[in-house]
């Protein structure tokens, strides 16, 4: 049991990471503030309301309500992003969300946040292969944007350092690798699509930044009590992952989960940036850059998903105590334990 309770407040909370996160509180015997949309039916939250869990029916793209919601609160666990849609769409539920945020943080005096960012904000076109990311390695450039999500996820990640540097605040940045859980196993970073029938995919041998999502909601609960122990105006960035696995590995163990067995065509890294280079040449060239390219033909995506690198979660483990609970063989198997995760989706 955390030394420290705390009152928190959770955004993203209804989510795929959000409600294991409010579990992993919960059990730390932390008291929790849900934010919800304001027509929220409270019944879909009866289960939590019932152990204590009070919801704050705010929308955090407007600063209506935001004072009031933090009222009494002690850390912000921000986990709201979006991850959907064109730029204007992911500015306004990330970036702008977290604008409000943090200005009804100064309002209500609260000091302290843990700001759920992503491996999106590396520059992996400017790193060598093989070479280990850290959380010191180079940041994608904001201007002209690799996509919306990095964009923005930096663009947050700025503000959350602006805040936290001008008013002394105590801030945890955590940036997850690939998080997986039930109906959420696959990732772009094994290759250009799936079916039940056949996997494309791209690489073999690199390396998955992965986490259970369990396991993650249990980091950023860890994340809020270290902020107790910052010093003002501290930021701390750490990336989280439990281990590394090869691309092959993990989709081996996925496959043989499944009631399906998909067959695989892989396209080799080196063949593929070829082909992206390739691709980017003659868009420049012939088409004057007009043509909208899949993400696997454009070379900083490309090597933003596929390029053989090396991770380490060092700083999770000294920084935040952190210690993944599941194993990855123990984390898949619940992740296809659960029902809706039997039937494969594709």
């Amino acid at each position: 049991m955390s030394q420290h309770l705390l009152n928190l407040l959770v955004t993203g909370g209804t989510g795929f990471l959000g409600k294991p996160t409010v579990e992993a509180a919960l059990a730390r015997g932390h008291r929790v503030r849900l934010v919800v949309r304001p027509g929220a039916d409270a019944a879909q939250y009866a289960s939590w309301t019932e152990r204590g869990v009070t919801l704050a029916r705010v929308d955090l793209r407007t600063r209506a309500g935001l004072t009031e919601a933090l009222a009494g609160i002690d850390c912000v666990l921000h986990l709201a992003a979006s991850k959907a849609g064109d730029m204007y769409a992911q500015y306004g539920g990330t970036v702008i969300s977290t604008e409000n945020l943090l200005w009804a943080m100064e309002q209500a005096g609260v000091a302290r946040i843990v700001n759920i960012s992503s491996f999106a904000v590396y520059d992996y076109a400017g790193m060598r292969s093989g070479s280990t990311l850290t959380e010191r390695s180079p940041l994608a450039a904001t201007i002209p944007p690799r996509d919306e999500y990095s964009h923005t996820k930096l663009v947050q990640e700025q503000l959350v350092q602006a805040a936290t540097t001008q008013r002394g605040m105590r801030s945890v940045n955590i940036r997850p690798g690939v998080i997986y859980g039930a109906d959420n196993w696959w990732t772009a970073r094994l290759g250009a699509s799936h079916s039940a029938k056949r996997w494309v995919r791209i690489g073999w041998r690199a390396m998955l930044p992965v986490t259970y999502v369990g396991n993650c909601a249990e980091a950023i609960v860890l994340g809020a009590e270290r902020t107790t122990t910052l010093a003002a105006g501290t930021m701390l960035t750490v990336n989280l992952l439990d281990e590394e696995v090869r691309q092959g590995v993990y989709a081996r163990e996925v496959q043989r989960r499944l009631p399906s067995k998909p067959k695989n065509t892989v396209i080799p890294w080196t063949v593929m940036r070829l082909v992206a280079w390739g691709a980017m040449t003659f868009n420049k060239v012939a088409l004057g850059g007009r043509a909208k390219l899949p993400a696997v033909l454009v070379p900083a995506r490309l090597h933003a998903r596929f390029k053989p690198l090396r991770y380490s979660n060092a700083a999770a483990r000294k920084e935040l105590g952190y210690s993944p609970r599941l194993s990855l063989a123990e984390a898949l198997d619940a992740t296809f334990a659960a029902p809706a995760s039997r039937k494969h989706t594709g």
